[in-house]
């Protein structure tokens, strides 16, 4: 969440990626920032052990969302 504000702060334009188990703690985080909400895609939980190849198609599942995330209106403050 720190990389995703000072991606933002250096006006780059960022996602927050994390697994499922973050959700209710992502927003938390974002709020304690100083952010409403931040453009966020979940991948199902756990990662920690899953494959490279399965990291891969998560990776790829997750793709689209991130792309509408990163090119959706910026986060409000």
């Amino acid at each position: 969440m720190h990389d995703f504000v000072t991606l933002e702060g250096q006006d780059v334009r960022a996602v927050f990626v994390a697994s499922s188990e973050f959700v209710a703690a992502t927003g938390a985080q974002a709020r304690a920032l100083g952010y409403a909400r931040v453009p966020a895609v979940f991948v199902p939980h756990p990662i920690q052990d899953r494959t490279d190849d399965e990291m891969r198609a998560l990776a790829e599942q997750a793709l689209d969302d991130i792309l509408a995330a990163l090119t959706s209106g910026r986060p409000p403050r």
